[in-house]
């Protein structure tokens, strides 16, 4: 069985993929998502088709005893907590896979709770509709990082081989550092901006001085990486954030998405990390900075607004 523990709209939409082609699966989520899923399935709105999938949905934690894979889909403010949590509950050899954003959780949740996890890199463009209902508008696949000669490296295999029978592309590699940057990059590319300008990545590149933001963003990023001793593609990461937008031109970032609702968000491990490990190595990154500084104004005022 795999457990998704924080079954929002990226941990629903890769347990559905999975449960839709047969896995058993057993969705963690929120009471309303779950009270939704329990009484009519997950719906799971895609590019080509839209379908309703029966699949196992709880508040509870307990379905992780027997789970052989483990998706931690969580926010990253909480991975620390979700990882205390959990540990106390996983059966021998279970697999845990870090399906979120940013760069530390899977050492956060190594300090917190003694947990080897691995980390995936995920590209998608998938929103809550609805307690329930998912949308997924672009892209969809996984990159899993699991050394050969390590335990973890056959259970990853294993579930990069369900993943695929899926419909979801996935591939296991030694190093998944560099993968884990160049998504960095992107999201530094697109979240802030997608969540100040409140438009989709198809209008920011539509637009010449939210380009020029993003390329800066994205050259500071790549500066902070290589001093980092992070060893990326010679490929012009500039170029690849805009064919990004072109592959998902409907997409609203995951900050945007979490303005909108009220909710903290993960700017901290996105844009706020590359200023932070700026910072540390002497590498300046005023625009990742600013972007970080507006978005957390922002995120003040949304909490705010929505606090009785």
């Amino acid at each position: 069985m795999i457990a998704v523990v924080g079954a929002g709209a990226v941990g629903s939409y890769f347990g559905g993929m999975l449960a839709r082609a047969g896995e058993p699966v057993t969705l963690i989520g929120r009471a309303a998502h779950v009270d939704a899923i329990r009484a009519r399935g997950l719906r799971i709105e895609s590019l080509t088709w839209d379908e309703t999938i029966p699949v196992a949905a709880t508040t509870d934690l307990g379905p992780v005893r027997k789970a052989r894979a483990i998706l931690v889909s969580v926010k990253t403010i909480d991975t620390a907590e979700v990882a205390r949590a959990i540990a106390p509950l996983l059966a021998p050899g279970a697999l845990v896979v870090s399906l979120q954003n940013g760069i530390e959780n899977v050492a956060v949740m190594r300090e917190a709770a003694g947990i080897e996890a691995i980390p995936a890199v995920v590209y998608v463009a998938v929103d809550m509709v609805a307690p329930g209902h998912v949308r997924h508008t672009g892209r969809g696949d996984l990159i899993l990082g699991a050394p050969r000669g390590v335990p973890q490296r056959a259970p990853a295999e294993e579930l990069a081989r369900a993943f695929e029978r899926a419909g979801v592309p996935c591939r296991v590699v030694d190093d998944p550092a560099p993968d884990l940057w160049i998504k960095l990059v992107m999201n530094c590319a697109f979240n802030a901006v997608s969540a100040l300008g409140d438009v989709k990545y198809g209008a920011i590149a539509a637009d010449m001085a939210a380009r020029e933001v993003v390329t800066h963003a994205v050259e500071e990023a790549q500066a902070v990486a290589r001093a980092a001793g992070v060893h990326l593609p010679e490929a012009d990461l500039t170029a690849s954030a805009w064919k990004l937008a072109a592959a998902m031109p409907g997409a609203t970032s995951s900050t945007a998405q979490d303005l909108a609702r009220g909710r903290p968000t993960e700017i901290d491990a996105l844009n706020g990390y590359v200023a932070r490990k700026g910072r540390e190595l002497g590498v300046p990154t005023p625009v990742n900075q600013a972007l970080c500084a507006l978005v957390r104004l922002r995120e003040a005022q949304k909490l705010r607004e929505t606090t009785p």
